[in-house]
This record gives C-alpha cells, sequence and structure tokens, in this order.
C-alpha cells in the first residue's frame, strides 16, 4: 500500500521539478540543516539544563519558556524541508534503511517529549532551581541520544550503501521493503 502511494508521490509534477531542479533540491536542503541546528540546539540547551551540565543558574521553567518559541519555529521549518525532502526522492527514501532507523528513532523522541511534557514537566515548579529530580535527567538524556540518531541517521540517508539494486541480502531486502529481483 505504501510502496504505491510513494511510486505516485514520485511521479507527481511537484517531486519531478523539486528533483531536477538546478537549485531548489539545494536550497531546500540547506534551510533543513539549518532548521535542524535550530531546532536540536534549542532543544540540547534545555536538555543540558536538566542534566545540570550547563545553564544552571536559570530556572527550569524560565529555560524552557524562552527556548520553546524557538524550537518550535525549528520544528515547522524542519518539518516543511523534510517532506519537500521526501518529495523530491520518494522512492528511494522510502527504501532506505537510514530514513525508517531516523522514523523510529523521531518516534521516540516524540514519545519521550510527551513523557516529559504530560508526566514529568508538571512537577516542575518544586525543583525549578533545586536539584532537578532523576526522571527529568533520564528524559533528557533519551532526548539527547535519540535526537543525535535523527541527525545521523538523517545524514546517512544520502548513502546508496542500502540502495535497492545495492543489496544482496534478503534480510536487508526485507529491511528496507525493496522487491526481491530489485538486487
Amino acid at each position: 500500500m505504501l510502496e504505491g502511494l510513494v511510486t505516485k508521490l514520485a511521479d507527481t509534477p511537484w517531486s519531478i521539478e523539486l528533483h531536477e531542479s538546478l537549485y531548489m533540491y539545494a536550497i531546500t536542503e540547506s534551510t533543513h540543516v539549518l532548521a535542524i541546528m535550530l531546532f536540536v540546539g534549542t532543544i540540547a540547551m534545555v536538555d543540558l539544563r536538566l542534566l545540570n551540565v550547563s545553564f544552571r543558574q536559570v530556572p527550569v521553567s524560565q529555560m524552557l519558556s524562552k527556548m520553546l518559541p524557538w524550537t518550535v519555529a525549528g520544528f515547522v521549518v524542519l518539518a516543511i524541508t523534510g517532506a519537500m525532502l521526501f518529495l523530491a526522492i520518494p522512492i528511494r527514501t522510502y527504501h532506505s534503511l537510514w530514513f525508517r532507523l531516523k522514523c523510529i528513532m523521531i518516534l521516540i523522541a516524540a514519545v519521550n517529549i510527551a513523557i516529559f511534557t504530560f508526566k514529568v514537566e508538571r512537577n516542575k515548579a518544586a525543583w525549578d532551581l533545586g536539584p532537578v529530580p532523576p526522571k527529568s535527567k533520564i528524559c533528557a538524556a533519551v532526548s539527547l541520544s535519540a535526537w543525535f540518531c535523527v541527525i545521523v541517521f538523517g545524514r546517512l540517508i544520502a548513502y546508496n550503501w542500502f540502495d535497492c539494486d545495492n543489496i544482496n541480502s534478503a534480510t536487508m531486502l526485507e529491511l528496507t521493503g525493496c522487491p526481491a529481483d530489485a538486487g
């Protein structure tokens, strides 16, 4: 089902024009990298505060309120440019093992954000300037790890090590969703 949808997406004029454009793909990719810096950079600042590595004198609530608008702005640009990058090369990206791992890590990061926001952060008034509870530190460590993996896996998408026509292993064909006759 997804394979058919991705194939149809690849045949759209938007996909073809974005992929074949002399400048638009490069501009989109560059903007995506800048948005990553903004999004993950602001998240890292908050996580490092929660881990008591930096910004120790800044109350957690103040740190969160100052960083959140920038984090959201980074996310919006990141989501738009990420969708455009997928649109430009949908079939190859869909079959990329690195893309699939990146999606898993984004899901882990999103669940971690939800846990922090709806469970852990609710009691931040009690520890705003005092010691940060272990649950917050765990969320911060998971966050830093997950976003680090998202960046690394995202970067590896550009390489063709596991493109369908380079795979000789049945297991890798299964993991990437490539047709058995592709390699």
